[in-house]
């Protein structure tokens, strides 16, 4: 059987925890936070994230050799 490609996209995205979770980064804390009030700010403070359960069998196919 041929080996599986990974997706470049998928892999700078998420990540496997030791656990077998997938994690991921929140969307909108990187720039711009001159445009963002203070409660956007400090409740988004927390980066990482992990994905929903119903999303983890779309990533197993885009990360074959994670976990």
């Amino acid at each position: 059987m041929p080996k599986l490609k990974t997706n470049k996209a998928a892999k700078k995205r998420y990540k496997y925890t030791a656990t077998g979770k997938v994690k991921r980064t929140k969307a909108n804390r990187r720039h711009l936070f001159g445009n963002k009030t203070n409660r956007q700010k400090s409740t988004g403070s927390v980066q990482n994230a992990y994905i929903d359960s119903t999303c983890k069998e779309h990533v197993k196919k885009l990360l074959p050799y994670g976990n």
